[in-house]
């Protein structure tokens, strides 16, 4: 396994008292639940410190007595081995070969649990990709890899799909006492869509359904420690392993919700006082969508910022004159002592990586999942198909490609940020330009996709396999350097707060071939008038006049 550099610093209850700055949102549509029939699950992988690059192993045949070592995704340090299996698949970043596509959410719970076992929650995603080809199998492999070598990780939600079903299951150490875990798996229901961000969603679940498993000690362990002493139907996963407070209401379930609103309105609406108030029944594990979601509408979801909503991030003064949805760390402050909290939202600029993964069966066998990847915030990211049957990582997706402190100007995780950066500053300015050339790529490319199912089908295995690595490639190429481009148009357009003047696509001149005096769009209302009743500002600023 290739392994990123993510730190992930959730500790105890503290990573359910505050939307954790190392944090991350997986959304979920079953197959009847979406406009092509396809199985949809997506991943943003939040942290300060993960450099966003397409992890990538390939197949292999090992001898009998090869050990695979164990290191922790989150700090590269060395837990162990285990033997290794007789086949492995090849896995690209989150999917394998199979299509069978895994994504978390971290959600820590109750301190005491921390796992002390020897797979990490990121070894137990990746060894299980090289292993199983089904969700189901998936299943199986997780669990039986908690159970033989024990848990190392935190609580944690799991997204697995396949083309068929998609499950989440949520998983919890047991402590110093006992290096196994403990665990609930619900499937989806195919006309549903759901999600996880970093807080348990689990609560009551059903002890006799083919479509509910869950280790035999859940309720009893659950007993054994003081976290539940009533009837064992009445049991809630969630109340019993994790923490729920307005950190986990309001930062964690209030990504999923607004997945909900979005395709759900009418009826996500009332639970808005779960999230916001902790009142009413808890927000629900799935919900049906008023109308089907295709792809592009889940890669939007990815770049939410709960605009619309009683939570949106450009409306509240914090925003600034550019309505800038963005917070800095941290996100609680106190002023006069009292806590206040920044909104979390499901785009944010810590993202490493994010996808979009499409199962879909009925697709060609070489294509039969698609894992739509993008680097660095998902809001301005570009997202590349990234096909199962692909054999070789783009170079400016590749691990080595620059790191967090080394700046590569043909990688995207850092072309990316060139262009996101200078958002940060002026969003209400840039975005409608960074929006115009992300939407012709990626209409490009979907025109393409379509147009691949058709012409990859009659190709033979290693001919479609050599074809779709080589679309990938392109486009991650492509758009790598388009993005440069609009990086350096973004600094030469918004230069020293002017905003140059255009025509027929291009910067203005005067007839003799100088610029065009620039544009000074200033502020907005709310911006000065906070301004004119400072203390500070105020009369101070008053403009003179001589009577």
């Amino acid at each position: 396994m290739i392994h990123s550099n993510k730190l992930l610093a959730l500790v105890a209850s503290a990573a359910m008292a505050i939307p954790s700055a190392d944090a991350c949102t997986s959304l979920i549509a079953g197959k009847k639940a979406t406009a092509d029939g396809s199985i949809m699950i997506t991943y943003a992988a939040d942290s300060h410190t993960l450099y966003g690059e397409l992890y990538h192993q390939p197949a292999a045949d090992h001898a009998p007595g090869t050990m695979r070592q164990i290191t922790e995704w989150d700090t590269g340090r060395h837990l162990g081995e285990i033997p290794e299996a007789p086949h492995t698949y090849r896995t690209l970043g989150n999917m394998n070969e199979h299509g069978l596509t895994i994504a978390e959410s971290t959600w820590g719970g109750r301190h005491e649990l921390a796992g002390t076992g020897l797979i990490d929650y990121g070894s137990l995603i990746y060894i299980t990709l090289q292993r199983a080809r089904t969700a189901r199998e998936a299943l199986k492999v997780m669990t039986d890899l908690v159970n033989d070598y024990g848990y190392a990780s935190e609580g944690e939600s799991f997204s697995i799909a396949d083309a068929d079903e998609v499950w989440i299951m949520e998983l919890i150490g047991k402590g110093k006492s006992d290096k196994g875990a403990v665990w609930v798996a619900r499937r989806v229901p195919d006309d549903c869509i759901s999600g996880h961000a970093n807080h348990s969603r689990i609560h009551q679940f059903p002890l006799d359904d083919p479509e509910t498993l869950y280790a035999p000690d859940v309720i009893s362990f659950a007993r054994s420690q003081g976290y539940f002493d009533g009837k064992d139907e009445d049991f809630s996963f969630s109340r019993a392993y994790a923490v729920t407070d307005g950190g986990a209401l309001r930062g964690c379930d209030g990504r999923v919700w607004s997945f909900y609103n979005r395709f759900n309105s009418p009826e996500a609406a009332p639970y808005l006082d779960w999230v916001l108030r902790g009142q009413g029944d808890p927000l629900p594990l799935w919900i049906r969508p008023q109308s089907k979601v295709d792809v592009r509408q889940m890669q939007a979801m990815m770049r939410d910022h709960f605009e619309g909503t009683p939570m949106d991030m450009t409306a509240d003064v914090g925003a600034g004159p550019y309505k800038v949805p963005y917070r800095w760390r941290p996100l609680t402050y106190e002023v006069d002592s009292t806590e206040y909290t920044h909104e979390r939202a499901i785009a944010t600029q810590q993202t490493g990586f994010s996808f979009v993964s499409q199962i879909d069966s009925k697709a060609p066998a070489a294509m039969r999942a698609i894992l739509w990847f993008g680097v660095d915030d998902a809001n301005t990211c570009v997202y590349v198909p990234v096909y199962n049957s692909v054999t070789e990582v783009p170079h400016e997706f590749a691990v080595g490609n620059g790191d967090m402190y080394n700046l590569s100007w043909d990688a995207a995780f850092w072309v990316t940020n060139y262009v996101a950066n200078q958002a940060y500053n002026r969003y209400s300015q840039m975005i409608p330009d960074i929006r115009r050339v992300q939407n012709e790529i990626e209409d490009s490319i979907a025109a393409e996709v379509d147009s691949m199912r058709s012409a990859v089908a009659s190709m033979p295995e290693t001919e479609a396999s050599a074809t779709l690595t080589a679309h990938t490639a392109r486009w991650a190429r492509d758009y790598t350097k388009r993005y440069k481009q609009l990086g350096d148009y973004l600094l030469v357009k918004y230069l020293d707060g002017n905003v140059k003047r255009e025509k027929d696509g291009k910067f203005e001149r005067t007839a003799d071939g100088m610029p065009v005096y620039p544009l000074f769009p200033g502020y907005d209302d709310r911006y000065y008038r906070s301004i004119a009743t400072d203390p500070d500002g105020g009369d101070r600023l008053k403009s003179l006049k001589i009577q």
